[in-house]
């Protein structure tokens, strides 16, 4: 399973970001393993980004993403293209430990 976190910075001791269309960076793992950092070409401008970063992900092969909060857009994106989320607080890698296989 390839799970996306919305994060502040780009490391596991990085605080999960509270904004997930404006989140600096995206933390893709593999499992548990982290796959390759993302920053958020969608952080700074106009609306949609949302829709935008959802669009991202999916295209990147994510099933989860992760963030603090998430607005209407991004999880009705999320939900038309099939990609499970889930609104969780805390730190980047305390969360990926706690998950499931």
């Amino acid at each position: 399973m390839k799970i996306a976190v919305a994060s502040e910075g780009k490391s596991l001791n990085s605080m999960i970001s509270s904004r997930a269309g404006r989140a600096p960076f995206y933390l893709i793992f593999e499992g548990k393993s982290l796959i390759e950092v993302v920053k958020n070409p969608f952080a700074v401008g106009g609306g949609g980004a949302g829709w935008s970063v959802a669009y991202m992900l999916s295209e990147k092969g994510v099933d989860l993403v992760i963030a603090e909060k998430m607005g209407p857009n991004m999880k009705a994106a999320l939900e038309e293209r099939g990609v499970e989320f889930r609104e969780v607080r805390g730190k980047v890698g305390k969360v990926i430990e706690g998950l499931g296989s």
